[in-house]
């Protein structure tokens, strides 16, 4: 019986890989987190991880991590926190106890960059029963500025619950859906701090940041305000609450390898 059989006949949820090619390589090197499995032993730095969280900025999961030390009084807040991807500039990543913080720079190639390699890690490590989570800005849709949404489906920019992705010429397309518990989970828990309004919507996802969200102030712009407006009530009937770049990724790749997401 291999590590997988066990653990899941044990009842605890895996990290789950789907490419036969990575058994036979000697070492896995997770490049854009300057690690690897040969020169750094993963179960033990990572074997604890029960929580990740995923964010855009370096400096805002820096103090994600810094934040959470304090509130659970985990360790001395005013204590550094090193980057163990220090080796590298593309990604940072903190940890304390069984808390991963890591950086995803901006946009859909950026975050799934990271997340092969993350699920690569959390694998090699032995890790189960994970839950990761996504924290960031977005644009809100008939919001109140400061307004947090918990996602209930990511949608991409026609508000299909769906993400896209060319494979070898090949058009491959994965679900989003969300883990619903821990969406409901999150509500509650932002209903009995009480400190900001929380609503469940969908969110959607687009490619760009400017003519993909309909913003006029691009360096191109083929549409009215009038069609933009036009645009935001539709995707409002579709319950569309906020606009980002990440989640439809996020989603798909999350739920292929068994994490908890949201």
């Amino acid at each position: 019986m291999d590590l997988k059989e066990k653990q899941t006949a044990s009842g605890s949820s895996p990290v789950f890989v789907h490419n036969p090619h990575l058994d036979s390589l000697k070492d896995d090197i997770l490049y854009h987190f300057s690690l690897g499995t040969g020169t750094h032993n993963l179960p033990a730095m990572f074997g604890d991880v029960k929580f990740v969280c995923v964010g855009g900025s370096p400096w805002r999961m820096k103090s994600f991590i810094e934040y959470i030390a304090a509130e659970l009084c985990m360790e001395d807040p005013k204590s550094e926190y090193p980057n163990i991807c220090a080796g590298t500039d593309r990604y940072a990543m903190y940890k304390i106890g069984p808390i991963l913080s890591i950086s995803h720079g901006m946009g859909i190639p950026s975050i799934a960059i990271m997340l092969h390699e993350l699920i690569k890690l959390l694998h090699h490590a032995h890790c189960t029963d994970v839950t990761i989570i996504r924290i960031g800005t977005s644009g809100g849709i008939g919001l109140e500025p400061g307004t947090v949404v918990v996602t209930k489906k990511s949608v991409d920019a026609t508000f299909l619950p769906k993400f896209e992705q060319v494979v070898l010429g090949k058009t491959v397309v994965r679900n989003t859906d969300l883990d619903e518990s821990l969406a409901q989970e999150l509500l509650q828990c932002s209903k009995e701090l009480n400190q900001f309004e929380t609503v469940m919507g969908n969110t959607m996802c687009t490619l760009d940041f400017y003519e993909g969200q309909g913003r006029l102030d691009g360096a191109f712009c083929s549409y009215t305000e009038k069609d933009k407006q036009e645009y935001l009530i539709k995707a409002r009937e579709a319950e569309v609450c906020n606009i980002e770049m990440e989640s439809s990724v996020f989603a798909a790749m999350c739920k292929l390898s068994g994490l908890r997401e949201h």
